[in-house]
């Protein structure tokens, strides 16, 4: 039977994404629906640091959705990938380890990621690049994410040849405040976290922020009865911030995060009602994995510009070990045994950058500076079920330099002009040890590359509140080696990828800036794009490279209203094919014009928020109610680049409303209401199909107090 089979398609996600998008045109336009007796609603201004200074978003001329504190706190959001599946316009593959996650943005992304620094999204973390294997990154006391869509390679950090995701942590303030928050919840879910910040001397701030938070697997074991594995996760950040004088600040941050028993969940599909693995108990228990992260940041202002350092170094140490159960086995094999193997990788990584740019409500904005990284990685298989007979090591190492630019100025009163390049130089080296019994086969090879990448855009404001824009972008992606080389002959380098996009976008806000809608066209060519061929029966794995084309569109907006009710709403439309055939993958041929694996045609969110006075009672004072319902909706999409099957499209409808009194917030959540298991990723072997579910609805309580 084909594994075609198992997919049902359900033909409503158009439709649906078109509600969305309907209802919120009509909460912008009928504005008269606001005006009521109430004060009018005035707004802050909100700015960004997408191009490393603080901007009015709607001045950037680049698609960018931010996702506040305050909306990873009620949508409960607690780590970077939740934020990311919950945005529109982004696809996360993730079998649910702590060290395997790809990410797309626009359907651009490696079609099967190579090895670690093989990413297509940079990700940076208060101005530091850090690898995309830190998906599992607690959002911890998180102020603001960022994700910049589209190519951006005229900034410092790592390239972002699909886009970016900048992470804004809380920093010290010179007013004493914190807040301590804790939840319980089905399926042994629990959350305990808390931060606190404030001045410590007359120049000396800082701040503190801990969580332990874990939960039971939803998949059983079947020779226990009882959850197959309960991860737990431990983070911790501290900072301070030293202001020298009025110009000059430098700020200390330091953080670890732990991860113990989380692992990949290979699961033969379909899954049914329950699913479960056939695994000897605790194969698990010794997963873990830890990051560490130190920075030092100083910023000095002269009179028109100013001086950013930033210094930072990082560790990441995991092991895992991946199981194959017997029920996948018998499947694959008709030989019902479970098989694993246990991976081990360390990386230590140091970046520098030094970059000059023009003060905060400059006429013209500019940024100039230079940005110098280098890790040291391995990535090694010591062990399986037979022994360390197949063992593998690997030794890599990575080093960039990297001079960079960007300058927007004004052509006319209404028309700016935006241009930047960043000219990058890398070296990469790979070493390795391959056994077999106890004969051993050595492999060394170098890389060098050097490249440029860039982007030019007008931008013109149609009105004070409206700006249109058109963008002309150059990405890259370095090509490297394969992490999961199993001999020799699969070690051969993997080439860069290329891309080449267009951009037409607006963005548009209510003069009280209560209203905001943005929306953009766009299109993308990805020249060796890269897919990793893994074959089930021998373990081997292959680099091979495709090229790839997206187009698509998307709107965004908000509203907020006099009387505590707000509403978000946004919706993408993508349409992501495999353009060259590539043939020879263990697992099978891939036809031009495949679908991009994990990229659904339709996806969108629509949020509403409500914040309602209820008056005094006895005893808690004035008291508010306070609900967030958020929907999200994502299209069917294929399961792997040969187009075997479809994952099923799915709708999470998540709810949360609590009570706040002067003694804190008490409030009760529901997790996937609808109770749908929907996929994370698929996988497919002939004859069969595997994958991972997602967990189902499951309801809990929360307390969370700020001071």
């Amino acid at each position: 039977m084909s594994a075609r089979r198992h997919s049902t398609t359900h033909r409503r996600s158009p439709h649906i994404c078109y509600t969305i998008t309907a209802l919120l045109s009509c909460t912008l336009t009928h504005s008269a629906f606001a005006d009521t007796a109430v004060q009018p609603l005035q707004l802050p201004v909100s700015t960004v640091t997408a191009r490393m200074e603080q901007e009015d978003p709607k001045e950037v001329p680049i698609s960018l959705s931010v996702i506040s504190g305050e909306q990873l706190r009620t949508q409960r959001l607690n780590t970077l990938e939740s934020a990311l599946r919950n945005t529109s316009g982004v696809s996360v593959n993730s079998s649910g380890g702590p060290n395997d996650f790809n990410v797309l943005i626009r359907g651009v992304g490696s079609l099967y990621q190579m090895s670690m620094d093989d990413s297509s999204v940079a990700f940076n973390i208060d101005g530091v690049p850090v690898s995309s294997r830190s998906l599992g990154f607690e959002t911890l006391d998180v102020e603001r994410i960022e994700v910049l869509k589209g190519p951006q390679g005229t900034l410092s950090g790592a390239i972002g040849q699909a886009g970016a995701v900048n992470i804004t942590t809380r920093q010290p303030t010179r007013e004493r405040e914190g807040y301590v928050r804790g939840e319980v919840g089905q399926q042994g879910q629990f959350l305990t976290e808390g931060a606190v910040g404030g001045p410590l001397t007359e120049n000396l701030s800082g701040r503190l922020a801990v969580r332990r938070a874990g939960y039971d697997s939803w998949i059983d074991n079947d020779q226990t009865h009882h959850p197959q594995t309960k991860p737990r996760n431990e983070a911790y950040r501290g900072s301070l911030l030293w202001d020298l004088n009025d110009d000059t600040h430098v700020l200390f941050s330091a953080e670890r995060q732990k991860s113990k028993r989380a692992t990949n969940s290979l699961v033969l599909r379909p899954y049914g009602s329950d699913p479960s693995l056939d695994l000897t108990p605790g194969l698990f228990d010794d997963n873990y994995k830890t990051t560490e992260r130190y920075a030092i940041k100083v910023e000095h202002d002269f009179a028109n510009s100013r001086l950013t350092s930033t210094s930072s170094t990082s560790t990441a140490d995991f092991e895992g070990l991946i199981a194959y159960d017997s029920k996948l086995m018998g499947a694959l094999y008709g030989t019902p045994s479970e098989f694993w193997v246990v991976d081990k990788s360390f990386e230590r990584s140091w970046s520098q950058d030094v970059h000059l740019s023009s003060l905060p409500d400059s006429q013209v904005f500019w940024v100039t500076g230079l940005a110098a990284t280098r890790s040291e990685r391995t990535y090694d298989t010591p062990r399986n079920t037979y022994g360390t007979s197949g063992a593998k090591f690997r030794d890599f190492t990575t080093t960039t330099y990297a001079g960079y630019g960007e300058v927007t100025f004004p052509l006319t009163e209404q028309l700016k002009l935006t241009t930047g390049y960043r000219h990058s130089w890398d070296r990469k080296t790979y070493d390795g040890e391959y056994f077999s019994g106890s004969d051993s086969v050595n492999d060394s090879r170098r890389l060098t590359d050097n490249y440029g990448t860039g982007r030019a855009a007008l931008s013109y404001a149609i009105t004070p509140q409206t700006n249109v824009y058109v963008q002309l972008a150059r990405g890259y992606k370095s090509g490297g080696f394969n992490d999961y080389a199993s001999q020799v002959s699969d070690s051969e380098p993997y080439k860069a990828a290329v891309s080449k996009a267009a951009e037409l976008g607006f963005k548009s806000e209510t003069d009280d800036r209560r209203g905001r809608l943005n929306g953009a066209l766009f299109f993308t060519r990805v020249h060796d794009d890269h897919l990793l061929g893994y074959d089930a029966a021998t373990f081997a794995t292959n680099a091979f490279n495709a090229d790839t084309r997206t187009r698509g569109a998307e709107l965004e907006g908000s509203w907020r209203f006099d009387y505590g009710l707000s509403v978000a709403a946004s919706a993408t439309y993508l349409d992501a094919k495999i353009t060259s055939a590539v043939k020879g993958i263990q697992a099978g041929d891939v036809a031009a014009g495949n679908r991009t694996p994990d990229v659904p045609r339709w996806s969108g969110n629509f949020n509403v928020a409500w914040e309602h006075p209820l008056g005094s009672f006895a005893g808690l004072g004035e008291t508010t109610l306070n609900t967030s319902l958020n929907y999200h909706l994502v299209g069917e999409r294929a399961a792997d680049p040969q187009n075997h099957f479809n994952l099923d499209n799915y709708e999470k409808l998540d709810l949360r409303a609590g009570l706040h009194s002067k003694f804190g917030e008490v409030y009760a959540y529901a997790d996937n209401l609808l109770n749908q298991t929907y996929d994370t990723y698929g996988f497919y072997s002939d004859p069969v199909a595997y994958g991972a579910p997602a967990r189902r609805r499951t309801l809990g309580v929360g307390y969370t107090y700020q001071f």
